[in-house]
């Protein structure tokens, strides 16, 4: 600790024999924790006459900040859309078990379901931050219902919604509340769509695009109006086509705004997206990908059959599908698999992968300054994974909460 104490007496932990993920390269530092965030070592030592408290030996593991999910829709035989008079304990368990996954903080997320669904479930999680008890909530991410008949994938048809007041009132009467909610996905070429972007946008919450058919220019219109994220690229909208790229054609469009950029979700479990679409998108707007598990509640479990939202799905091998259909599910991919997959098939290097999965989310959510990388005064949010990028441990504020038995 300082040995004038002009700044704080709390303990300072150093971390050695490391290779630290900052300023998009793997550098060979020590990092240094103090009160659950990242010090700045020039001005403890110079300004302070500080030193640590205790050490952690790293034995060459990465150092990278965090993995943050965006859309999980639970796991481990929970599923966040079922209605439940304590959704926490649920929220909880996954929250714990997803940190031997490197996941520090995620938004759960609910599927299209009855409006008495988000009615019960979303008064009764707030946002709050992660520890030994689990990984942070950032909000909850509404992927449903004002999206596609066409594109619903799995999400139940008869609870889809239009937005018939062409304000947020039908949003309001659906979800209730939009107080913890960070992320909401829609599709754009919904009538009346483009005020009710704006509108969520103006109160801090991302929006989304997806489970979609719009064209191109719908889906620049939505972006002008504040949207700035695609949910799970590919998947549950129109194809690429060179006359009218839809969607996909955000990733190049020329119409984005100065200053803003659009990112887009990928779920890179080898299943939903092939090796060389995944390629293409990297390859066209490598700062703009965000790894997402879109995980379900058989992840982590058996083959066998399970619920998301108000639907049956059945996991046959690594697929999960609508139960006696074709109709892929979510993943029961995990962060870290995601993380390595891409790297595998994408020829990125291991500083895209990580960030992938940390800079990019907390980008996107608006939480650069504290989350997503190793900066001075960030949250010390960690994961420590060998050369493999196999997760060794996890750190969330400075204080170990996981670490893979010897």
């Amino acid at each position: 600790m300082p040995t004038n104490k002009s700044v704080s007496d709390a303990p300072i932990t150093q971390f050695i024999n490391c290779r630290i993920l900052r300023e998009h390269q793997l550098q060979r530092e020590d990092l240094w924790v103090r009160e659950g965030r990242i010090l700045d070592p020039e001005k403890l030592f110079f300004d302070e006459l500080g030193y640590a408290d205790q050490q952690v030996d790293c034995e060459g593991s990465i150092i990278a900040p965090g993995f943050i999910d965006v859309q999980i829709n639970g796991g481990f035989g929970v599923d966040f859309s079922q209605p439940s008079d304590d959704a926490n304990v649920g929220i909880s368990f996954v929250a714990k078990k997803i940190l031997e996954h490197g996941v520090t903080s995620f938004c759960p997320t609910l599927v299209t379901s009855p409006p008495s669904v988000y009615h019960k479930v979303l008064p009764q999680v707030k946002v709050h931050n992660g520890g030994p008890h689990g990984a942070g909530v950032l909000g909850f991410h509404l992927e449903g219902p004002f999206i596609s008949l066409e594109k619903k994938g799995a999400h139940p048809a008869q609870f889809l919604r239009t937005l018939r007041s062409g304000g947020v009132e039908d949003v309001m009467e659906v979800y209730g509340t939009l107080d913890n909610v960070a992320v909401v996905t829609l599709a754009p070429e919904l009538a009346n769509s483009q005020s009710v972007v704006t509108a969520l946008s103006q109160r801090g919450i991302t929006v989304s695009l997806g489970h979609s058919v719009a064209n191109l220019s719908q889906a620049e219109e939505a972006v002008q109006h504040g949207a700035s994220f695609i949910t799970h690229l590919f998947n549950a909208m129109l194809p690429f086509h060179h006359r009218d790229p839809g969607i996909v054609g955000l990733l190049t469009s020329d119409q984005v705004p100065d200053g803003r950029r659009v990112y887009y979700g990928m779920i890179a479990d080898g299943i939903h997206t092939n090796p060389a679409a995944l390629r293409i998108a990297h390859r066209s707007h490598p700062s703009g990908l965000v790894l997402v598990t879109d995980a379900i509640t058989a992840m982590g479990l058996p083959p066998g059959r399970h619920t998301l939202g108000q639907q049956v799905i059945e996991i046959q091998g690594l697929h999960a599908y609508v139960a006696g259909t074709t109709t892929l599910s979510g993943s029961i991919a995990t962060m870290d698999m995601c993380v390595r997959h891409f790297k595998q098939v994408s020829g990125c290097s291991v500083e895209e992968a990580l960030e992938a999965a940390s800079l990019h989310p907390a980008e996107l959510l608006g939480l650069r300054r504290q989350k997503g990388s190793l900066d001075y005064g960030s949250d010390a949010d960690l994961v420590l994974l060998d050369d493999a990028l196999n997760v060794r441990a996890t750190y969330i504020s400075g204080e170990e909460v996981w670490r893979k038995a010897p």
